[in-house]
C-alpha cells in the first residue's frame, strides 16, 4: 500500500503563520522523547552531538514521537557521508549538522543527503525505515522532497561566511548555536554577552537576506523573544534534562534543605 511520509520540517516552516517553538531531546529515553513531543511543542531536536543517543535510540525515539505532532529533527554528532546515510535510512526526515564554516562545506553536506546523480546517498532504502521498506513509491526519485537539511552556524568564521553558506541549493535553513560561538569568540559560557549577541543578529541579517529560514538557541526567555523579535523563524527554548534538573532543584530545596 502507497504510504505518504509525513512534511518535512522545511514545508512546516513554509506553511507556518508564526515562529516555531522545540525542545530539545537529550536524554536518549524514548518515553521521555514521547513525553515531552506530545507537550504541544512545535518540534524537537534528538541530539546526538552532546548526548548518549545512538541509531538504535534515535530509531527508537524516531518511533515514540511518530504519533505526536510535533515535527522530529536529527542532529547529527558530525556531518559525514555515513553518518548522514545511517540516520536518513533509519526515517530521520529532517537533519541538522553541527559546526559548518563555508559555503564548501555545506555543499557537500547538501551531496550527502541526494542520492545520485545529484548527491552521493547511498542506496539502502529497500532495506531502511525511510523509505519504509519500498512502501512508499518513488521514493528513490522523490527522496529530496522528504528530507530537510539544516546547518549549524556557530563560531566567529561561520558568522561571516553565513550568508554564502544559507545561499547553498539544498540549505533549507541555518540555526545559529550562541554557546560554540560565545567560545569561539573568547567569551565561554557568555551566550548573553553583548558581542555575541551581536554576531548572532549579523548571521540573522545574512541568512535572512539570502532568503533562507534562520533559528537559534536561546533557554532564557528574553533571549528567546528578543531573538523571535530579531526575524528568528523557529527556536529552541528548552531542554528535557535541563527541565528535570531545574524542576528537581527546587523540590529538593524546598522539601530536602541543607
Amino acid at each position: 500500500m502507497p504510504l505518504r511520509l509525513t512534511p518535512t520540517f522545511r514545508e512546516r516552516l513554509a506553511a507556518a503563520s508564526r515562529p516555531l517553538a522545540g525542545l530539545w531531546v537529550c536524554s536518549g529515553s524514548p518515553l521521555v522523547a514521547e513525553i515531552v513531543a506530545g507537550s504541544g511543542t512545535d518540534w524537537v531536536l534528538i541530539d546526538m552531538e552532546h548526548s548518549p543517543n545512538g541509531l538504535e535510540s534515535v530509531l527508537a525515539q524516531l518511533q515514540a514521537v511518530a504519533g505526536t505532532s510535533a515535527t522530529p529533527m536529527v542532529r547529527v554528532p558530525i556531518g559525514d557521508t555515513v553518518t548522514l546515510k545511517q540516520v536518513l535510512d533509519v526515517g530521520a526526515q529532517n537533519v541538522l549538522v553541527p559546526m559548518v564554516d563555508s559555503a564548501a562545506q555545506a555543499r557537500e553536506l547538501v551531496a550527502a543527503v541526494r542520492y545520485p546523480p545529484r548527491g552521493v546517498r547511498g542506496v539502502g532504502s529497500a532495506l531502511a525505515r525511510s523509505g519504509r521498506w519500498n512502501r512508499v513509491d518513488d521514493y528513490l526519485a522523490t527522496a529530496d522532497e522528504h528530507v530537510s537539511l539544516f546547518v549549524q552556524v556557530e563560531t566567529a568564521a561561520a558568522v561571516e561566511a553565513a550568508g554564502e553558506i544559507a545561499a547553498v541549493d539544498g540549505v533549507d535553513g541555518v540555526f545559529v548555536g550562541p554557546s560554540d560561538l560565545a567560545a569561539s569568540m573568547g567569551l565561554l559560557g557568555q551566550q548573553t554577552h553583548p558581542d555575541v549577541v551581536a554576531a548572532v543578529r549579523r548571521a540573522f541579517d545574512a541568512v535572512r537576506a539570502a532568503g533562507t529560514p534562520v533559528g537559534v538557541n536561546a533557554f532564557d526567555p528574553d533571549a528567546a523573544q528578543a531573538y523571535l523579535d530579531a526575524g528568528a523563524s523557529f527556536v529552541l527554548v528548552g531542554a528535557d534534562v535541563t527541565l528535570l534538573a531545574r524542576g528537581s532543584e527546587v523540590l529538593a530545596a524546598r522539601w530536602s534543605p541543607a
